[in-house]
């Protein structure tokens, strides 16, 4: 399937999985409607990804359900298999830490995660800085869950000080940084910043975050350079671990076919 197509990036990619994308439709700030995620999922397909776990925003600007998040990921998987695009989708979630998170946190409902190991990807506000981390984390490990930090680069009020990022890894949050913050996509502070993650072993996934055709027009360029191959030098990255691991049974309502 898809042989058809030829692409001189595929040979360049150094994991066939992604962990973090914006792909179920009209949902968050990602795909817009059901032919936009195809879209953007062929294109990555072409970049050498096979297996993609996307990642819908849930937070109080984007209060998604399970339940729909779920559906429209079904809709989503069933026209991949009309379209004969062989590609492995799974879904988990991007939570936001506010108090939308910590009450769904409180209640103990079941989160949408991804591997084994139930991998919960989180984010702060890029913005202002969060308070009582140790906390969140203890409840978020109590719970039986890995905290995975969404693109710890992007937060600029930690860039001043190196030594933020390495008391968050002693606290065993693990790393997933954007590879399109290796070229200076979102700006040049943000890339010195990914670049001294990278060199000082500290990455643990890495992640499209392909919200539209801009991040893989990027994407492109990211992975036939220098900087990217570097990244699987220095660190051990987990996406490949990914590769054969099955989605864990979610209990909702979905679409039937």
């Amino acid at each position: 399937m898809f042989s058809f197509f030829k692409s001189s990036y595929s040979q360049n990619i150094l994991t066939e999985v992604d962990i973090h994308s914006h792909l179920i439709y009209n949902i968050d700030d990602g795909a817009l409607d059901i032919d936009n995620s195809i879209q953007l999922i062929k294109e990555l397909y072409l970049l050498g990804y096979r297996k993609i776990i996307t990642t819908p925003h849930i937070s109080e600007v984007f209060p998604n359900s399970k339940e729909d998040i779920l559906n429209r990921y079904n809709i989503l998987r069933y026209e991949l298999l009309k379209q004969n695009i062989d590609i492995v989708i799974e879904v988990a979630a991007e939570y936001y830490i506010d108090e939308y998170f910590i009450n769904i946190l409180e209640k103990d409902e079941e989160l949408l995660t991804f591997g084994d190991k139930r991998y919960l990807l989180f984010e702060f506000s890029h913005f202002t800085p969060p308070v009582e981390i140790e906390s969140l984390i203890y409840d978020i490990v109590l719970r039986g869950y890995t905290p995975v930090l969404a693109h710890p680069e992007r937060y600029i009020y930690w860039h001043s000080n190196f030594e933020n990022y390495k008391e968050l890894k002693e606290l065993d949050i693990l790393f997933q940084i954007n590879l399109n913050s290796i070229n200076g996509y979102y700006n040049k502070n943000i890339q010195n910043i990914v670049l001294k993650l990278i060199k000082s072993g500290m990455v643990d996934f890495v992640g499209s975050d392909t919200h539209h055709m801009r991040h893989i027009k990027n994407l492109k360029n990211v992975l036939s350079t220098s900087l990217y191959k570097k990244i699987f030098k220095y660190n051990k990255v987990l996406n490949k671990t990914l590769l054969e691991t099955k989605v864990r049974p979610q209990t909702s309502k979905v679409v039937a076919f």
